[in-house]
């Protein structure tokens, strides 16, 4: 009896040590959207970029496409993922049998790749866990209207009707049309709008998009109105405003601004105006910051109201000296902290990572840019489990997740500076740690390190995890401006200690007043992928932040 007992416990101990043994959690291999186009696409503005915009930590890819398409049957033409990765419609809607699970640089000729992007799609990359990502397309139709004397218009696409309002002295029936796209610039519209002249009466015009063969009705109206084009809308940033406003048809408005406290007015240069039907905008340079000033516009020689902004103030970058460091000692070397003993940290390192294993990536050197106080030395490093430590300055916080690193980057700022100057000095050496599970990563094997500096301004606070390889994206919804530097050959100049002054522009997206600036440094550009020559080393010195 007792050896059936212990013959029944070895084998239910032995069924749970199978147990155990088969219940070995997958590996994490991210299903991501690398590259995603369609037919039509295009940039959302003038002189933008056509590229899709792929938010790999929302998981959201946003696109735009022109007005020749049909959004209902809108063809996918590339569609490229992490290679692991199987490519399913959530939506079983959508009823496309054939459309690839695998990603694709253009589709073959068996599959369809044509898909209803009239509202967002939900794509499924399945690798040993499921990643949903949305891919949402905006189709920009353009209708614009241009009539000789016209002060505004209103377009009601919905009701298919069109309202033109032109000045007294214009005649109704005697209407000069110059541009009436209701079907954006590929559509067309029947009869011809220039040839129509009497709108005592409304006007019906048959309008089709540039993807269909189907005309629809619309309606035209053309009222007279008394002119009010003499105010404008300021944007006000630190060095400049942004003006706009409406004016009538063929007219060019002449915009005067001053200081507040100013007697005398200046008027703005043509150059800086731009006229596109009945609409205007301006820009204002060489303000100063934290600055009222006053501007009015005249039409005609009638001078309108006046009106006024203040400018964002001119922020200086705090710490941009990189003067005040403290230190700590720890277990295995000195943690050293880029903030004064007792202040507030308004840059942070990844050095609580680093002094786990050995010292810190991150020190201050009294080799400036000047001779004199102090500057930073970003030091890539060969460490034991990740392979290398790359040294890191950057605005925000670092705290540890496990033996990875998670990086919240953001500081308060409110304003617009042009450029980021720092001045630097720069160390490349051959890349022979890289992070295989990454193919990009591989393929930098041998090859020269990379230096990288780039500075942001976001609506929103941002995050790099490196336990899930996280990288910044410059195109992610909260970025409102961005710049940055890199080099993969020695950098030094004709300052002191041989650093060489380098000034970052920022391009902005969009009229957005910024909650926070992002500023990261590496010695090692792939550095949260743990990729780097492990003798790269960055000197910096002296930041600032530069409004022009």
């Amino acid at each position: 009896m007792v050896k059936r007992i212990i013959y029944a416990v070895a084998v239910i101990m032995a069924l749970y040590a199978c147990k155990i043994e088969n219940d070995i959690p997958y590996p994490i291999v991210k299903g991501n959207i690398e590259a995603f186009e369609v037919e039509g696409q295009c940039a959302p503005s003038e002189g933008g970029d056509a590229n899709a915009v792929i938010n790999t930590t929302d998981r959201t890819v946003t696109l735009y496409v022109d007005d020749t398409v049909d959004l209902t049957q809108l063809r996918v033409t590339r569609f490229t993922v992490s290679s692991e990765a199987t490519i399913l419609l959530k939506d079983s809607s959508l009823e496309v049998s054939n459309f690839p699970n695998k990603g694709f640089e253009q589709p073959a000729n068996d599959t369809d790749t044509r898909l209803d992007f009239t509202s967002p799609i939900t794509f499924i990359l399945q690798t040993y866990q499921d990643y949903a990502w949305k891919v949402s397309v905006t189709q920009l139709i353009e209708r614009s209207i241009d009539v000789v004397g016209q002060v505004s218009s209103v377009i009601d696409t919905e009701n298919r009707v069109a309202i033109i309002y032109v000045s007294p002295e214009q005649s109704l029936d005697n209407i000069q049309v110059n541009t009436l796209n209701l079907g954006g610039k590929s559509g067309t519209v029947t009869p011809d709008p220039t040839t129509i002249h009497d709108f005592t009466q409304p006007q019906k015009f048959y309008v089709s998009h540039g993807w269909e063969e189907t005309f629809h009705e619309w309606t035209v109206y053309v009222y007279q109105k008394e002119e009010n084009a003499s105010g404008a809308t300021a944007f006000p940033m630190t060095s400049k405003a942004m003006l706009s406003g409406n004016i009538q048809s063929g007219k060019t408005p002449v915009l005067e601004y001053k200081e507040e406290s100013a007697t005398t007015w200046t008027t703005l240069s043509e150059s800086a105006v731009t006229v596109n039907g009945t609409k205007y905008t301006a820009v204002i340079s060489g303000l100063k910051g934290g600055t009222s000033y006053q501007y009015r516009v005249s039409i005609d020689g009638v001078v309108g109201e006046e009106q006024s902004f203040t400018t964002a103030p001119a922020t200086p970058l705090t710490n941009g000296t990189l003067e005040d460091w403290n230190s700590e000692n720890k277990a295995n070397g000195t943690l050293w902290n880029p903030w004064a003993a007792g202040g507030t940290a308004f840059w942070d390192t990844g050095n609580a990572g680093s002094t786990t294993i050995g010292d810190s990536n991150t020190t201050p050197t009294s080799e400036t840019c000047n001779g004199s106080g102090k500057a930073a030395l970003l030091a890539s490093k060969s460490v034991v489990l990740k392979g290398l430590a790359a040294g890191n300055l950057f605005t925000g916080d670092f705290e540890l997740d496990g033996t990875h690193g998670i990086l919240t980057l953001g500081r308060d700022f409110s304003a617009f500076p042009s450029a980021l100057r720092i001045h630097c000095k720069y160390t490349t050496s051959p890349i022979t740690k890289v992070d295989e599970t990454l193919p990009e990563m591989a393929a930098l094997q041998g090859k020269n390190d990379i230096c990288h500096v780039y500075i942001a301004l976001t609506s929103e606070k941002m995050q790099i995890k490196t336990r899930q390889k996280d990288e910044f994206d410059p195109k992610a919804s909260p970025v409102i401006a961005y710049g940055e530097f890199e080099s993969d050959v020695n950098v030094s100049g004709n300052e002191q200690n041989g650093y060489k002054q380098v000034d970052i522009p920022l391009e902005y997206y969009r009229n957005e007043t910024p909650k926070y600036i992002i500023i990261v440094c590496s010695s090692s550009k792939y550095g949260n992928l743990f990729t780097g020559g492990v003798s790269s080393q960055l000197w910096l010195d002296e930041m600032e932040l530069i409004y022009e």
